[in-house]
């Protein structure tokens, strides 16, 4: 593994053990669909393709996760603003405010 990809590895394992546990929500997708959370389908890409070769899977996944979460908003599994304390988007994608609990 290179240097480049040992680092994107080592920022998604950082992200699962110090920030993911702390938010409010869990993965739009791994919810949906089951499975692996956008982090681990990620760090998975990471050692099967290296940093460039994950990069369009990764970008394909979270528009994935984007509409899992639209899916179950829809249904009314996920709350909304309001009820999150003003957070928008998902866990993994977009222009997001992720609230933490210190």
């Amino acid at each position: 593994m290179n240097p480049a990809t040992r680092a994107a590895d080592a920022a998604c394992r950082a992200y699962q053990r110090h920030l993911s546990p702390r938010k409010r929500w869990a993965c739009a997708h791994r919810v949906h669909h089951g499975g692996d959370s956008c982090s681990g389908a990620v760090r998975t890409l990471l050692l099967q393709r290296g940093l460039l070769g994950a990069l369009a899977p990764t970008a394909g996944r979270f528009l994935a996760c984007y509409r899992a979460a639209a899916a179950l908003r829809a249904l009314g599994a996920v709350p909304g603003p309001a009820m999150a304390g003003g957070a928008q988007g998902v866990c993994c994608c977009g222009p997001i405010p992720i609230p933490f609990r210190f």
